[in-house]
This record gives C-alpha cells, structure tokens and sequence, in this order.
C-alpha cells in the first residue's frame, strides 16, 4: 500500500468512506490513535482513523519531547511504568524509529553533599539498570568543577556537584504523523479533518459512527465492528456520546513550554532540576533550547490551551535560579501548551496523578483507551487493539509493532553512515542532508526527487532558513497537510522556532503549498489571516496574567 498521503490520497479515501463494514474505526489522530492503526492494520484487519484537526494537533505535538522512562516514577516506586517505558526507549532508538528519536544527555545538579548523591544517584543507578544501560550510556557521577565545562552557564553556587545521565527525544508531531503514514502503508485509511458527530448503534451495541469531512461539510456514515476511541484530553466528550458512565473520567493538565536560541546559554548538555511540584527541563532542539514544563489544573478549551504570563514567569523564575545570565522575555522566541490526559484517581493534585493507562469498554463495541505517556504509546494501541479484537468472530494475530519499523527507518543508519557521499551524489550540503536523514529517513529519497525536478525547492525558506522549499511541498504531497498551520506548526516547527512565530515564512509557505492543494488568491489570503489571527491571539494570551485572562485571548483566533 502507498504511504503518499497527497490530495488524490484523501479524495479517493474520503469518497470510499461507508462503502463496507470495516473491522477496526479508531477515532482520534494523535500518537495513541495512530499507534492503534497501525497495530490493526499490521494484524490484517480493515483500519480507518479519523481525526477532527491534524495529526497529532492536541497533546501529541504539545509535549516536552523526550522518549523517557520518567526518573521521577522511580520515587513514586512505579517501578513496572519506568521498566516498561525504558523498553520502550530502546526499541524506538534502535529498531522502530532511529531516524526520528535520539540520545540526549541531561545534567541533575545537586545541592547537598553526601546524602543528595547516594540518594539520587541510586534512583539513576536503578534508572540503568532496569532497561537504559542496554540502550544508552550509563549515568556519571560528576564533580562541581567537571559539571561546570559541560555547563558553564550554570552558578557556582547552584550545585555541589551533578550527575549526568541520557535519555532520548523525538519531535512528537512527526513522530506520530509517521506512524499513521506507516499505517496507511499497512492498509489502513487516515484521514485528518474528519470529524466524528455521533455513534451508530443496534441497541445497545455501537457498530460505527457518523463523520463529517470538514473540508467539504459532507456527512458519512461509517460502519465498524469495532471503534475505538483514542481521544485523550476529550475522552470524556466521547462519554457524553455514549450517554452512559465510563469507568473512569480523564482529567486535564497544562504543561507550558518556552524556547531560546541555543547560543543563549552555554551548555554542553540538557539540564534537570527538580521543582516544588515536578521537575524542570533544558532539553537541547536543533537551534534552540526547550525549556519547560509546567504542571497545573486545566478546565478551559482543550483544542487551544494558553500559556498565561504566569505560566511563563515560572518557568524563567525556575530556571533563572541556577543560571549566572539570568533569561529575559526577550530571549524567548516561542512558547507553546499542551494537555496531559490523566486518568482520574483519589489525588485531587495533577501532579499525582496516574501517567497509566486505562482501557474499558463502557458499552460494547467502543473500546476507549486512556491516559499513559508519549513513550509508551506502543503498548496502549497494542492493549487498546487486544481488547477490540476479543470475539471478533475469527482468530487475529497477536502485535508484531514490536518488529516493525516506521516509515523511513529501514537503511537509515546505513545512509547516516555514507553522509558524504550522499551529499556528494546529490549535490547539497552535508549539514542539510544530515538535517534531512534526521526528520525523514531512508524516505529522504523522496525530498531528493522533488529537488532534483525543480532545483529551486532546495533553497531555504526565508525567515526559515533551516528548512528547505521541498520540506514544505512534501508535507501535502506526502504527508497529510492541508492548511498552512498543519506545516507552520506541526511538519515543521516553524511557529515555535522563529522570533517572528513563522510570519515572515508564512507567504512562501503559503504559495507553495497553494499550487499542490489547488487554492487561488482568496485560499491564500484567507489561510494567512488565520495564521496572522492564531500568532496575535497567542502573543496576547503570553501577557494574560491567569488561565481565565489567557484563554478569553486566545479564543479571539479560531486557529
């Protein structure tokens, strides 16, 4: 089957909806939903997702960006959740997707002598030894003045020494836009902007759903065996669906996140640092640093959570505490906010509440899958998948996602090999065939062509130079995009890493991507108002001094 999610692709796919009763209807596009896809589609089954926005619009493109076994789990002693993450890390590192999630090492400075050390550096030792030492290197214990060159950024006097440890990261939106390539790649369909409406039932048993493309305001009718809901942060919006009780209720947290360029701080590393409520990160990413996040109760809109003034002063507060050249707002060059569904538990603290996952069916034939975390979104589609299949009425393989790379994975660590002579064959630079290799893998091939057939998508975007032309028509020739913010924000990240949130670009972008998708002038303009509005609403929300005050300006932009 064809991963080349082009316009044809969605037309053909769109037009096709309702013709036969499907096995597998997942609802919902993020990292979880396209996980379960792919798990259906890779057993045999006949798959659909449908998604309401974009791949990975909500939580999954929203996160701090780590595959990570969550060395904090470890003092709460949810040793099994740290375990079966760490698996996770390795297989995503070395089997799944090394194209897409690399090594990243993290100083933890310490502030007391002796007992901080022996504590903490228990915790990273057991962090090792229950699944990281197999796939990256082993934590050491570091001197102030040694921890001072991997960061001279920091104090004298915020640390008596550090440890340093590796985890891994990943551009999340990618990452899941790639599994739900992948999944097509399978057999199954994908389609973003399609919106569920409503459930179909035989009495009590739900048998699919009504759809509606919001491209077009056309409804379907969508006949399923089995539907699964993957929805995250709106799992209770399907619960008022079903008109029934789940089992469980999924409550929202905000995490906030700001970037700076990277020459701003001096660091040969990411940092750690523990908070009052959880724990604060400097997470290297390409040009800049990530640093974040927050974590606090969130009840407003869930499609365009703000990042309050409040929310950004914490985070400067927090960080500013161990840095000699204390950061300003004026370093900050994007912010962005996302929501972690949690699945509800006796703590009325978001911070302790369970990062585990929940699988139920509340009536029959719905099976809705929640909570857990980014790294372990293999296991949940693969539980959620199980559950689903359970009398079918024919056998179904068990999950091969173990063994099955994504798209773009296979030959990549052979080619990251060859860079020289791959940049040499096709004429570019070695720093952008490196940049390419890491956002594409051995897929890469594909952004050769385009570039060969019209040399000029090789050039840099202006006032985005470090994306290339064919970057952006690939995303809607390949990728899925349909609207100038699904390649602003999410195929690439140009809104969070230009000063000028993806203004300056946003023209270029938007003539290119214009030409594949058919849009004349009144497309055009009408997408770059949208851009410009979702831009202004942010920047007001930024200086809005609560959540309340934030997301009455954010609302302002329908984007």
């Amino acid at each position: 089957m064809s991963a080349r999610l082009d316009p044809t692709y969605r037309a053909t796919a769109v037009e096709a909806l309702g013709d036969d009763e499907i096995d597998v209807l997942v609802i919902g596009g993020g990292v979880v939903g396209a996980g379960a896809a792919l798990d259906a589609a890779s057993r045999g089954l006949s798959v659909t997702l449908v998604e309401a926005r974009d791949f990975a619009a909500g939580t999954s493109s929203r996160s701090s960006k780590l595959i990570h076994g969550g060395l904090r789990y470890l003092e709460q002693l949810d040793f099994w959740l740290v375990r079966e993450a760490l698996k996770e890390r390795g297989l995503l590192l070395n089997k799944l997707a090394p194209h897409l999630v690399r090594p990243v090492s993290f100083l933890l400075p310490l502030q007391h002598r002796v007992w901080e050390r022996a504590y903490i550096g228990a915790g990273v030792a057991l962090y090792d030894t229950i699944g990281g030492a197999r796939a990256l290197p082993m934590h050491r214990h570091l001197t102030r003045t040694r921890a001072l060159e991997l960061a001279p950024a920091l104090r004298e006097d915020s640390m008596t020494g550090a440890i340093r440890y590796f985890d891994a990261q990943v551009d999340d939106a990618r990452h899941t836009m790639t599994i739900a390539r992948t999944a097509a790649q399978h057999g199954a369909t994908v389609l973003t902007r399609t919106k569920v409406t409503g459930l179909l039932r035989d009495g009590e048993r739900v048998i699919g759903a009504q759809v509606t493309d919001l491209e077009t305001g056309r409804e379907h009718t969508v006949r399923a065996r089995r539907v699964i809901s993957a929805t995250g942060v709106w799992t209770d919006e399907m619960n008022r669906m079903t008109g029934v009780e789940f089992p469980f209720h999924v409550r929202t947290s905000k995490g906030v996140h700001i970037l700076v360029p990277r020459e701003r701080l001096d660091l040969d590393t990411g940092l750690i640092m523990r908070t009052e409520k959880s724990v604060l990160f400097v997470i290297p990413w390409h040009q800049h640093w990530i640093i974040g996040t927050t974590d606090t109760d969130w009840s407003l809109d869930k499609d365009h959570p703000a990042a309050s003034n409040a929310d950004v002063q914490y985070i400067l507060d927090h960080v500013n505490a161990v840095l000699r050249d204390p950061l300003t707002r004026d370093d900050i060059v994007g912010t962005y906010a996302g929501l972690r569904p949690l699945v509800s538990g006796a703590s009325s603290d978001t911070a302790k509440l369970s990062r585990e996952h929940a699988v139920a069916e509340p009536v029959p034939g719905l099976f809705v899958i929640a909570g857990g975390k980014y790294t372990t979104y293999r296991v949940m589609a693969a539980d959620v998948v199980d559950a689903a299949v359970q009398g079918l009425g024919r056998a179904v393989a068990p999950s091969v996602t173990e063994k099955l790379p994504l798209l773009g994975a296979v030959g990549y660590q052979e080619m990251a090999a060859d860079l020289d002579s791959l940049a040499q064959r096709t004429g570019l630079p070695k720093a952008t065939v490196e940049h390419l290799l890491g956002r594409y893998g051995s897929a890469v091939h594909d952004l050769f062509e385009l570039i060969a057939e019209d040399p000029a998508l090789g050039e840099p975007l202006a006032g985005a130079e470090e994306y290339l032309a064919a970057e952006v028509v690939y995303a809607v020739t390949h990728e899925g995009a349909l609207h100038l913010d699904d390649v602003l924000t999410r195929r690439t990240r140009i809104s969070i890493e230009a000063s000028d949130r993806g203004l300056l670009a946003a023209p270029e972008v938007a003539f290119l991507i214009g030409a594949r998708l058919g849009w004349d002038a009144a497309d055009a303009e009408r997408e770059l108002s949208r851009y410009r509005d979702r831009v202004e609403a942010e920047l007001a929300a930024n200086q809005a001094a609560d959540d309340e005050a934030a997301n009455a300006a954010r609302l302002v932009a329908v984007a």
